[in-house]
């Protein structure tokens, strides 16, 4: 069969597992449709750069079956050690994760190989009959599955109540108006599910800071695999430097901290003429208190150590000022 030479073309979504064979690459991701959304993006860029046809292989994590609270699931890490599996046993050449779900510790005979550039790293509303955080009524019923949105939303409006919240973008969505007078979700996967229009209000990243690497993706191979082709030209496509060294400065403040999913840690990092700037706030889990700080560094392309400073300088700040008295940190990461 011949294939079209636009890059749409050679990507295809398999509907069982897919043996390896030479010009082609399997990319592992999770079966939401947002998942698929931003895997299908990716995967049509590897497919330009390096002309290889390129297969979306569906794998199911307990995260995606389970009804549990992220909390109560052992942390962010569910999404992604099927995900793992399938890349260590030849199952998939690449996996797709939301870099907010990789665990910040490092993985045996995993490497990542990109970043891609970030979408909105903003946490949106999506309210019953268009409302903003502070038009919703006293009383008013809003679910979130994180304990950071749960205590910035009590921080902003006390006289709220908070409702865990799991399931996918859509059964969440599916309870405003139901049971639920809004729900908080990350804006990047709305716009990347085509769901936009749901959003009422998207909260300033000034002072709402969302999850380390909250908008980006991480792409990861078989670190036998990250220097050579087809996979450092895909990686070289897909990587954004300065998503990178923002994401690897929030990640680093996490890994620090040694905060987990109960961690209530929000941080937002930036780069301006050639200054990386993280801000991070611990919150305690009512809401009724929170700790922020700040720190600069300049950085030049290339340079991967100062991001992992940042990150742990600010963590040092942090840990020194009393965060570990508002929030639950030392958990497993």
């Amino acid at each position: 069969m011949s294939l079209s030479s636009s890059p749409a073309a050679r990507v295809f979504r398999a509907d069982g597992p897919v043996p390896a064979r030479n010009g082609l690459l399997r990319i592992g991701t999770r079966g939401s449709r947002l998942a698929i959304a931003q895997t299908t993006t990716v995967a049509e860029t590897v497919a330009a750069a390096t002309g290889c046809e390129v297969a979306l292989v569906t794998i199911t994590t307990h995260g995606d079956v389970s009804r549990e609270s992220l909390a109560q699931l052992g942390g962010t890490g569910v999404f992604v050690s099927a995900l793992r599996e399938a890349l260590m046993a030849g199952e998939c050449d690449l996996a797709v994760h939301s870099l907010k779900d990789l665990p910040t510790g490092p993985c045996a005979g995993i490497a990542t190989g990109a970043i891609p550039q970030r979408a909105d790293a903003r946490d949106a509303l999506c309210a019953r009959d268009g409302l903003t955080l502070a038009q919703l009524p006293a009383g008013a019923n809003v679910g979130t599955g994180s304990p950071r949105r749960a205590a910035q939303l009590l921080a902003a409006r006390p006289d709220i109540s908070v409702h865990d919240l799991r399931g996918n973008v859509d059964t969440r969505l599916g309870r405003v108006s139901a049971d639920l007078d809004a729900v908080v979700l990350a804006a990047a996967g709305l716009d990347r599910s085509g769901l936009a229009a749901a959003i009422t209000e998207r909260f300033d990243l000034a002072t709402v800071p969302t999850a380390p690497g909250q908008g980006a993706l991480g792409i990861e191979c078989r670190d036998t695999d990250r220097g050579r082709d087809p996979y450092a030209a895909a990686f070289a496509a897909l990587d954004d430097p300065e998503t990178h060294a923002c994401a690897v400065a929030e990640r680093s403040l996490l890994s620090a901290l040694e905060a987990g999913c109960a961690a209530p840690v929000g941080a937002a990092a930036a780069l301006h003429d050639g200054v990386l700037t993280l801000s991070a706030t611990v919150y305690r889990l009512d809401g009724g208190a929170q700790l922020t700080v700040e720190q600069s560094s300049g950085w030049t392309l290339g340079d991967a150590q100062t991001p992992l400073a940042l990150g742990a300088a600010a963590a040092r700040e942090l840990l020194e000022r009393g965060a570990a008295a508002l929030a639950p940190l030392g958990s497993a990461r």
